[in-house]
């Protein structure tokens, strides 16, 4: 479905009339007062959207582009979560874990897909694809009691290297050789020198989820801004950081990766460079609220910076040794190839690699994608032969262990 562009000479009043969905938008960024009928009625008639980005301080387009995201995120809820199959005598199974700003159009893509493969093959298809928000609650009861192979789904798309790579969970049917890498040969030209193909052939992936800083001008003071994760781990830096912990995949790719750069003592580091947990979008919202403890920097996936580019004060910032990424994985069945070959290209087709860069900033690993990506974006991708040579939920543990009683020593 089709919506009208918003413009920067509507009013807040044509706004909300037209969509009062952005109520929503609008008060999580400081417009709270739009709540009240009567200020509404007196200032909503006249104040243009143009206006209220300038009284606070926001950049117009990235303004317009919010709320646009939740005008067309309203518009494709036709309610297409409702059209996920849950057949119980299916040929083929699929679910997983999609990250929340592009569940809805790729549900919308995957359904087409879908009644047209049936259609075609004759092959009936369950899938459900959750929202990542859902996290570890999910996983825990969906994936981590499955004791054999043929509980698990055909296909499985997530993020996260504790649920593949697990021993006691889906990492040991990787030793019995239950999947295979679908996703074909070619990568993006995005990851040029970095090895993402799994060299046994087990795993897939689709597209990556990557982490920048963002500066907070107003309350750096006299710190330097940092470029690098050996700035965030310097003395000067402690306490001052905000970290995704609640964003596990991320969280856990990034105490990885910095284990794997700077061995222990750079995870202690960072748990002392760690000033609170905060969720990108709270950290955002509450750039310019006097009242909040707001620290100079904050480590987020990189689909914030849209967000983060509605305030003057805050800066993102690519790292220059490389953006930690969390993959976002496909495992499937080896034994079911021929059926899930079709549906697994086009979990990795062009169609879908552009709304992973284009709507959710997760770069794509199809070739014919233009990824949205600074022109200089050097990454830091654990690699392999970790992931192989560790028992990674065991070292995942490790390290936050380090993290929290770093964190922990001066309470």
């Amino acid at each position: 479905m089709q919506t009208q562009l918003l413009h920067k000479d509507m009013t807040i009043k044509e706004l909300l009339e037209q969509h009062p969905e952005t109520l929503e938008v609008l008060v999580a960024n400081g417009f709270e007062n739009l709540k009240d009928p009567k200020v509404l009625a007196g200032v909503g008639g006249f104040l243009k959207l143009e206006r209220a980005a300038l009284t606070k301080n926001y950049d117009l387009d990235n303004f317009l582009g919010l709320l646009q995201q939740k005008v067309d995120e309203k518009s494709n809820q036709v309610d297409v979560t409702m059209k996920q199959t849950q057949q119980e005598q299916s040929d083929i199974t699929i679910s997983g874990l999609l990250p929340c700003p592009v569940r809805l159009p790729l549900l919308e893509g995957f359904d087409r897909f879908i009644e047209q493969y049936t259609r075609d093959s004759g092959t009936t298809v369950s899938y459900k694809f959750e929202a990542a928000s859902l996290g570890s609650a999910w996983m825990d009861e969906h994936i981590q009691t499955v004791t054999a192979p043929d509980q698990l789904p055909d296909i499985f798309v997530s993020a996260g290297f504790e649920t593949f790579f697990d021993p006691a969970t889906i990492g040991k049917f990787k030793d019995q050789g239950v999947f295979a890498d679908l996703t074909g040969d070619a990568v993006n030209r995005s990851f040029e020198g970095l090895e993402l193909k799994d060299p046994k052939g087990h795993y897939g992936l689709i597209s990556v989820v990557p982490s920048a800083f963002m500066v907070n001008h107003d309350e750096l003071g006299d710190l330097p801004v940092p470029r690098t994760w050996a700035d965030i781990l310097k003395p000067e830096f402690e306490q001052k950081v905000a970290l995704p912990v609640g964003d596990f995949d991320l969280f856990n790719a990034i105490l990885l990766t910095i284990h794997k750069m700077y061995g222990d003592e750079g995870v202690k580091k960072l748990g002392r460079c760690m000033l609170k947990s905060m969720h990108p979008a709270q950290m955002i919202k509450n750039a310019q609220r006097v009242a909040e403890e707001k620290p100079p920097v904050t480590i987020i996936p990189y689909f914030f910076s849209r967000m983060a580019g509605m305030v003057k004060s805050l800066e993102i910032v690519w790292p220059e040794d490389g953006a930690i990424i969390s993959p976002i994985f496909m495992l499937a069945k080896a034994g079911k190839q021929d059926k899930l070959q079709p549906i697994a290209d086009f979990l990795c087709s062009k169609e879908v690699g552009e709304i992973l860069t284009n709507r959710g900033l997760f770069p794509a690993l199809n070739p014919a994608v233009e990824n949205q990506l600074p022109e200089q974006h050097p990454w830091q991708w654990v690699g392999w032969d970790y992931l192989y040579s560790h028992d990674i939920a065991a070292q995942i543990r490790y390290t936050v262990g380090l993290f929290e009683e770093a964190m922990n020593a001066d309470e």
